[in-house]
């Protein structure tokens, strides 16, 4: 079996157009051209016999043409990629050249209008509409999205690296920490198909509590006796990481905040500001277990912070205290419902995914069960 000189010239016609693209356009006209190439492989595909050996051959004869004339980039794993980019997005729809043009500023809009005409007929659609989502990130994004099986945490951290700027190295930790397992956990079903289809949506504290809250960037793992003050010190080494993992919206404003009644001083922790919901967060850390005692002295200092420091026109001040081990029946018995006070676990490694997940698996049954 031989590939039809039709079919190369149209791949390669593909290509070369791509190589035209200004270079601000290069990182998305590749993700496009990608898309593309896998569309057209896999129609290809179809019109063999034995589709799942013409298939292999129809890449590794494309492979071998293409490294030929354009040098790396299109070997057979890298064509492979291409087309399982297009089964996990063939929804999408195929993009047309305006989708990566009104992105470009109006001086390089200009620069692509010779170009424009001859990546348009590339580029068309076959519905002749643009695609549902366009693609935002850079084809290495994109590369590691496809490890991931499942869609909608597929989804997620899609919309969340296009939104929150994230490179690759730091989409891949957000995946290792199992973030949008923490997060789906304190969800109900409609929230964690909200965490799909949008992201996360930062309308209440809640919406920003994880479960646990993963410090493995402290180090600290290697200290097993280290001190609440130590634990304090390397968040404040680390704040960068640490208010990404925080979540979004935070601002750092103090630590070992004091407050004095009757001549006794009293220390809060850390003291966050949060942009998105206008409040000010609270946080305690403590090594070990939670105790009544931490959730009463909360309640003080974020009383306090209400009658003393927060403005007419912010929201309730909120308290975190953040323990090795948290104690539910405690929290439920000692704090009113409706508490803007909450006590949080952490750890100092990467959390299990696989634990994780089951557990979500868990949590849906049991949802189910109790309809």
């Amino acid at each position: 079996m031989k590939l039809t000189k039709t079919f190369f010239e149209d791949i390669r016609g593909l290509i070369h157009s791509a190589r035209t693209t200004v270079a601000r356009g290069v990182d998305l006209m590749q993700v496009y051209t990608n898309f593309e190439i896998g569309r057209r492989i896999v129609e290809q595909e179809q019109k063999g016999k034995g589709r799942a050996a013409y298939g292999l051959e129809v890449i590794r004869q494309l492979a071998d043409r293409l490294t030929e004339e354009f040098g790396r980039g299109y070997s057979k794993r890298s064509l492979e990629l291409m087309r399982q980019f297009y089964f996990f997005n063939s929804e999408r729809g195929t993009p047309i050249v305006q989708t990566l043009s009104a992105q470009l500023p109006p001086s390089q809009k200009t620069q692509t209008a010779s170009t424009q005409s001859t990546e348009a007929q590339i580029f068309q659609s076959a519905s002749g509409q643009s695609a549902l989502r366009p693609f935002t990130l850079s084809w290495s994004h994109y590369v590691f999205l496809l490890s991931i099986k499942n869609p909608d945490e597929r989804s997620f951290y899609e919309i969340e690296s296009a939104n929150e700027s994230w490179t690759v190295r730091e989409l891949k930790r957000q995946f290792d920490s199992s973030l949008y397992e923490r997060l789906a956990l304190s969800r109900d079903k409609a929230g964690i198909r909200k965490l799909a289809q949008k992201g996360q949506i930062i309308e209440s504290i809640a919406d920003v509590l994880k479960e646990p809250l993963v410090l493995e960037f402290l180090g600290l793992e290697e200290h097993p006796r280290f001190s609440e003050n130590d634990l304090e010190s390397a968040i404040l080494n680390h704040l960068e990481h640490f208010l990404l993992e925080l979540g979004k919206g935070f601002l750092f404003e103090a630590r070992q905040r004091r407050f004095t009644f009757d001549g006794e001083h009293f220390f809060v922790d850390l003291v966050f500001y949060n942009r998105l919901l206008r409040c000010y967060v609270l946080i305690d850390l403590k090594l070990g277990r939670l105790t009544h005692q931490n959730l009463g002295q909360m309640m003080m200092y974020v009383n306090t912070f209400d009658r003393e420091i927060k403005l007419p026109e912010e929201n309730s001040t909120v308290g975190i205290i953040l323990c090795r081990q948290k104690n539910k029946a405690i929290v439920e018995i000692t704090l009113p419902k409706g508490s803007n006070i909450h006590a949080s676990e952490y750890q100092l490694y990467l959390p299990s995914k696989e634990l994780l997940q089951c557990k979500l698996i868990e949590w849906g049954n049991e949802v189910e069960g109790g309809k």
